[in-house]
Order: C-alpha cells, then structure tokens, then sequence
C-alpha cells in the first residue's frame, strides 16, 4: 500500500484560515470531497479542490488506483514565510502588515488495501 502525495507551497492564504477548509473534507472519500470542496464558499476551497483533484489523478495516471478507492488519509495546511509590508503610522511610528501564507499538503490511501 502506498500513499499517493501532493503538496502545494506557498499559498497566498494563511494557514488559519485553510485549516476550515481542510478540516471539512479530512477522512473522507477522494470523489465525496472534492464534490464537497465544489460547494464551499471559502477563498482557500477552490486551491484545496485544485490540490486534491492533482493527487487523484497522479494516483490514477502513475499508481493506476481508481478514484473510487481513494480515501484523503491526512491533509494539512502548515505556515509557510511571511512577508512583512511596511505601513507608516502616526507620529511617524511603524505600522507592520504581515501577509501569510501556507503550505497544504495531501496524502490519499487505497481503500481496503
């Protein structure tokens, strides 16, 4: 049995805000979650289906799983670098801006194998 990975670095979305996403679809079967991802209104839904869909079809095409079989056996979203904006404040004081972003990864599993 051999898990099925992919990742997608550097998401414009902070990872706070990804987990809502991920937590929806985690333990549930590859084509019941993407359908559910489909119906999400989140920002971070339309990434995480993208991410999903890519693991699936890298299972079917090299792995040669059918989606049916496929269930999502971890997924998470991890903190990636954070970049810092400058916004300048009263009284000539510093007002920073952190702009997060997130690394979420995807592991499916064979049903039953």
């Amino acid at each position: 049995m051999t898990d099925i990975q992919a990742q997608l670095r550097f998401l414009p979305i902070s990872a706070q805000k990804v987990r809502l996403v991920v937590d929806l679809v985690r333990g549930k079967g590859a084509a019941e979650a993407l359908e559910t991802l489909r119906f999400v209104p989140k920002r971070g839904a339309a990434p995480v289906r993208k991410l999903l869909a890519s693991a699936v079809a890298n299972a079917e095409e090299n792995f040669g799983v059918s989606r049916d079989d496929l269930y999502i056996a971890k997924i998470f979203a991890d903190e990636a670098p954070t970049r810092r904006w400058r916004r300048f404040g009263a009284r000539g004081r510093f007002k920073p801006i952190l702009r997060r972003t997130s690394h979420v990864t995807v592991v499916l599993r064979e049903r039953g194998a």
